[in-house]
């Protein structure tokens, strides 16, 4: 699949996965900056963002989106980052394909299953939820949104995937009706046979569960050459509560060696 990417700097190549729900534009602000140093894509995994939709939605089609990706742009080995879902298909791709990726950084997940618990199913409805027939502004959406979504901050953040069809007509970006049906194929366990030996840097969120005290030992036998970093102050979406705290830890990381 052909996915949509943003592109910025020149250098060593540096890929960027978002999460889910996410897109491209949340890792805009931190792609430019380090595209002072780096040459930075950071794609719209499928069924997100302006990427092609599909029924398919799992872990091996991920891998073969960015294998395809690197392909495309002539990329033999990069350094990959993942946020979330972004980075359980990083750890899968670099367990998959380790000669290809160079040195690899993983934020706020591990490799363990984690059905989907309340909120993500909650904020999949709200989304399904909108009737857009009856929208004439983002506004509109917002207090559909509202009704069920509580947090301003939640309801910015997948508002970032609603876009204008037409003139008249707004709508999601997001394949809404392929995510809900592949949810649980999406929160599995990254299940793998291989190791990947190469240096790993995981960024754990102290005020999120998603890296927890029994997840380190597992990781650490996937990825031997892994180091855990934890931003204490800092939620789920770790880029953006402390953007300069993650950027300096990544900007160490990629520079040391």
């Amino acid at each position: 699949m052909k996915l949509f990417c943003r592109q910025f700097g020149s250098g060593k190549p540096v890929v960027i996965l978002h999460g889910l729900f996410g897109l491209s534009d949340n890792w805009v602000t931190f792609g430019r900056e380090l595209g002072e140093h780096y040459s930075v894509y950071i794609p719209d995994l499928r069924n997100h963002g302006q990427s092609p939709h599909s029924a398919v939605f799992d872990f091996p089609s991920l891998e073969n989106d960015l294998a395809e990706l690197m392909d495309d742009h002539g990329l033999s080995e990069i350094v990959l980052i993942g946020h979330s879902l972004g980075g359980k298909t990083a750890m899968y791709f670099a367990l998959q394909h380790p000669g290809r990726v160079k040195k690899l950084v993983i934020v706020d997940i591990s490799l363990r299953k984690s059905p989907p618990d309340r909120e993500h199913q909650q904020l999949l409805n709200a989304m399904i939820a909108v009737d857009f027939s009856s929208v004439r502004s983002r506004s509109d959406v917002d207090n559909q949104l509202k009704a069920t979504i509580k947090s301003a901050r939640l309801r910015q953040f997948l508002m970032k995937s609603v876009y204008w069809r037409d003139r008249h007509s707004l709508d999601w970006r997001l394949n809404l009706k392929g995510i809900d049906e592949n949810l649980l194929s999406v929160f599995e366990g990254v299940n793998c046979n291989g190791v990947y030996r190469g240096p790993a840097l995981f960024i754990r969120a102290g005020l999120s569960d998603y890296i927890l005290d029994g997840d380190l030992a597992e990781l650490k036998m996937k990825f031997p050459g892994s180091e855990v970093k934890t931003i204490a102050n800092a939620s789920h979406w770790v880029h953006a509560d402390a953007p300069g705290e993650f950027f300096n830890l990544v900007k160490r990381f990629l520079d040391a060696g």
